[in-house]
């Protein structure tokens, strides 16, 4: 990529092979220019090379054809091992007449495009800085120009900052470290938050740059990008610019031909176009429906195309049909992918995804996209899809335990439904929203959430929704301490379930009141209340809540002091949530498990499950949890 530091890499190289005697035979370093608007041909190229082999004047051959041969037979002539640097280049027809006839010598050539055509060439992808290096880069380039400059450290995180804004490209990285050595009375803190204000950090940092860097080029960002994009043909420069308004950092294949109006193959050619120019970068996913492979824009390349788009009327709109199409695309994947994970063996197979597993796989991958999508909602273009694309999110991002992506999702979903004007929408982007913020911890606002659901769909006479939205609300009033209400709701929704003939609900319904009852110290109740949803759910053949029931089962069983009924009901939780690959309320059964064995003096068999339950949960991302069961496992010892 332009910027990311090939030249300053080859030269270094080049400086510490030479002292250690690699090239007793010295260097040749040509800058071949080839990003700018004249580049240097290779016949021009030899010219120098000859000159700096004492070649020049009326010793030099008349034609080029006679000083190529002149310049070989020279380089085969000379006894010593040489290193020829060819800087800079775009294209093989500048370098390739400059290679020695001789494999004697090595040849280090830096370029911003891929040359995948060439055999006997290695290729050195060169990727930007990491965090801590970026800023050591900012960090010693104020030491070196005042020893006394002590911002680095006395302002860390506005460095960390800064350098994340850079996007860790080292010309970026520069020119920030010049424009902090300008500004020597200022912390880093206003440097970050200039850059913020002007949205572009390629317009904030050209706007501040100064001089030239130790190789006489200029320091500046945006002309270095400008330069990448321009030369691309139509089709890919429109791809670039489209991709830097897909939402999230990274997206898949297909997610990319829909957003561009392309098959999927004509953008996979496309995309492998601009990766060879370095403008895009693949990035190795899981195996998915689109072959694995997802397309990340740096930053910087990002934040320089939507400034394109933003400049032209046409292109503005372009933008738009592009988001529209997108956001179509991710809802109707999202909403397959979460029939997969609402699927009850038994009844039809849900299309598009090859199981329940893929379905999770495209999820994951796609998932910061689908988030940032969802947010397009505050405009009224996009809002009923969006609305729609955060119903689909709800149970995925509740398996997966991203609760703050939930938050952000129902609150988006809830502000697209109001723009929108659908009162159910609303309720159920409410419902959702209720449910996220219950999983984060903030159940008070979860109380009010699921009680402006159940107002709306009260109000819409959507009795089955308001009483799902009833249900909600009880385990919001459980978590919240208010066991009297929350039973008082739970009963209500499965009354209305029961009215409706839902008997699947009615099992949700009658499972949380049992959690109720049993926070209430109504135990035998609560064994009636689980033992019923447990019967629902096997006659719905729903094993994923049945393993919920059987758990709840347990924990009363417990709780009433039937020690061996209650192991047994968590062993038949263990096989469902097994079943489906439920890693995180594997776990929390397993550590169930380990505190009746530890409570009945059985220490070997609680360390084992809380070693058990540590797998589980760090198989379902939850270290934290995966930890404290390490901790208890030692307890044990």
């Amino acid at each position: 990529m332009g910027g990311i530091g090939k030249t300053a890499l080859a030269v270094e190289t080049a400086h510490q092979a030479c002292s250690q005697d690699w090239f007793p035979g010295g260097t040749l370093f040509v800058d071949l220019r080839g990003y700018d608007d004249d580049p240097v041909t290779a016949d021009q190229a030899v010219l120098a090379l000859l000159d700096a082999l004492g070649v020049s004047g009326p010793d030099l051959p008349a034609s080029a054809v006679r000083q190529y041969d002149a310049y070989r037979r020279l380089l085969a002539e000379r006894r010593h091992r040489m290193l020829l640097i060819l800087d800079n280049a775009s294209d093989p027809a500048q370098f390739l007449p400059l290679l020695p006839g001789t494999d004697r010598h090595r040849v280090l050539i830096t370029s911003r495009d891929r040359p995948d055509s060439l055999t006997g060439v290695r290729l050195i992808d060169l990727e930007t800085l990491p965090p801590d290096d970026s800023a050591a880069l900012i960090a010693r380039a104020l030491h070196d120009a005042d020893d006394r400059d002590d911002r680095p450290s006395r302002e860390p995180d506005a460095l960390r900052e800064l350098t994340s804004l850079c996007g860790h490209l080292p010309l970026a990285l520069q020119i920030a470290a010049a424009m902090l050595r300008r500004r020597r009375t200022r912390g880093i803190a206003s440097l970050v938050t200039e850059i913020k204000q002007a949205g572009d950090p390629t317009v904030a940092l050209d706007h501040g740059t100064l001089g030239t860097d130790q190789y006489g080029r200029s320091l500046v960002l945006r002309p270095v990008l400008e330069t990448s994009y321009h030369r691309l043909p139509p089709d890919q420069a429109r791809l670039l610019r489209l991709l830097a308004l897909a939402p999230g950092t990274e997206t898949g294949t297909e997610a990319v031909a829909a957003l561009a109006d392309l098959g999927t193959e004509a953008a996979a050619s496309l995309l492998e176009h601009l990766a060879a120019a370095c403008l895009v970068k693949p990035v190795r996913a899981d195996e998915g429906p689109d072959g694995g492979v997802r397309w990340r824009l740096h930053d910087l390349v990002r934040a320089f195309g939507v400034g394109v788009v933003a400049g032209d009327a046409g292109r503005v709109e372009e933008g738009e049909a592009a988001r529209g199409r997108v956001l179509d695309f991710y809802v109707g994947w999202a909403d397959a992918a979460d029939d997969w994970l609402r699927w009850l063996p038994g009844s039809g197979m849900p299309g598009r995804f090859g199981g329940r597993g893929e379905a999770l796989g495209w999820l994951d991958g796609e998932r910061s996209g689908l988030v940032a999508a969802v947010g397009w909602g505050e405009r009224e273009r996009f809002a009923g899809a969006a609305v729609r694309l955060a119903a689909c999110l709800g149970q995925y991002l509740a398996w997966r335990r991203y609760f703050d992506d939930g938050v952000v999702v129902g609150r988006a979903a809830v502000e697209g439904a109001r723009r929108f004007g659908d009162r159910t929408d609303e309720a159920t982007a409410w419902n959702n929203l209720g449910l996220a913020l219950r999983w984060a911890g903030r159940v008070e606002e979860a109380v009010e959430a699921h009680t402006r659901s159940y107002d709306l769909y009260q109000a819409a006479g959507e009795r089955r929704r308001e009483a799902t939205a009833w249900n909600n609300l009880g385990s919001a009033l459980t978590e919240a301490g208010r066991v009297e209400e929350a039973v008082e709701a739970h009963t209500r929704a499965r009354d209305l379930h029961q009215a409706a003939g839902d008997h699947n609900r009615e099992a949700l319904a009658w499972n949380n009141l049992g959690l109720s009852l049993r926070r209430a110290g109504r135990v035998e109740e609560a064994i009636k209340a689980h033992t019923r949803a447990r019967d629902l759910h096997q006659a719905a053949g729903d094993r994923h809540r049945e393993a919920r029931a059987w758990h709840g089962l347990g924990l009363s069983l417990v709780k009433a002091g039937r020690v061996e009924e209650a192991v047994e009901g968590f062993g038949r939780a263990l096989e469902c949530y097994r079943e489906f690959e439920d890693w995180y309320w594997t776990g929390q059964v397993l550590h169930n498990l380990a505190v009746v064995h530890a409570d009945a003096d059985r220490p070997a068999e609680a360390r084992t499950c809380w070693l058990r339950a540590a797998d589980a949960y760090t198989r379902a991302g939850d270290t934290a949890e995966a930890d404290r069961a390490r901790t208890r496992a030692e307890d044990q010892e």
